[in-house]
């Protein structure tokens, strides 16, 4: 398989690929606006809107603890469990899909999943569990066990007209390499799963990390997996229980 994984690593990223120092990854433009984000994240804004939103269309925290059962006081750390399986649903689902059918409850239409509207509300709801440590248990039942087999088999898989998989641009073999200006990533070490949604730089906007999921499926040529299927929800299980322990800060700010 390590074989396999380098030769196409080789040929499809070569041209782009540098092991040189991180000082490729970033133009001092670049650096400078990220230390200003830092302070002023322009996603702290849509955060806002997200809970306005959570009111006017689920009834906002205690709406959500109610929906969810569980008491406001135990919302975060219950928030910090997600992707998780929730009886009502009669499966693994991320935030994006409890804010769906919370609306739905509340007589609301509910925004679909790639709703810019949608990945404000997710963001607010996650923030919520800022500071609480990710709790994802992977082995809570066999829904859970199912959904992060799912996710690690799609993160492994090769597709698309490249051949890549998840694994080709962040196994422990590539890991730390510079990909068209940007290191590749430690999934668990960089806290995926603690700092998405995030506001990403280069695209001037708050993205989820199924969304992001879809962006790489696009640059990697392949056949893009739908926001909220059983596969995106599995990588979003697998991806997260990477960093689990470590707090969860939302907004997160991503080139």
């Amino acid at each position: 398989m390590k074989s396999i994984l380098k030769i196409t690593l080789g040929v499809a990223l070569f041209a782009s690929l540098s092991y040189s120092s991180e000082q490729f990854a970033m133009s001092d433009a670049d650096r400078a606006m990220y230390a200003d984000l830092l302070d002023a994240n322009p996603a702290d804004m849509m955060v806002q809107d997200g809970k306005e939103l959570l009111s006017k269309y689920g009834g906002g925290d205690a709406g959500l603890a109610k929906f969810l059962h569980v008491s406001e006081e135990k919302l975060p750390a219950f928030i910090a469990g997600f992707p998780r399986y929730l009886p009502d649903f009669k499966k693994v689902v991320g935030l994006g899909q409890v804010m769906q059918a919370l609306m739905v409850t509340n007589g609301n239409k509910a925004f679909a999943l790639k709703d810019p509207k949608m990945f404000n509300m997710v963001a607010y709801t996650k923030s919520l569990a800022n500071d609480e440590k990710i709790n994802i248990d992977v082995n809570a039942n066999q829904q859970m066990k199912d959904a992060y087999a799912l996710g690690e088999k799609t993160f492994n898989t090769q597709r698309g007209g490249r051949g890549l998989s998840c694994l080709s641009c962040h196994s422990a073999d590539v890991i730390g390499s510079v990909l068209r200006t940007q290191p590749l990533p430690d999934l668990g070490v960089n806290n995926s799963g603690g700092t998405w949604p995030a506001y990403r730089m280069t695209k001037s906007s708050l993205s989820t990390m199924q969304h992001r999921f879809q962006g790489c499926m696009n640059n990697a040529l392949q056949a893009v997996i739908p926001l909220g299927s059983a596969e995106m929800v599995g990588l979003e299980v697998y991806v997260t229980n990477k960093a689990k322990g470590k707090a969860i800060a939302i907004p997160g700010l991503k080139r």
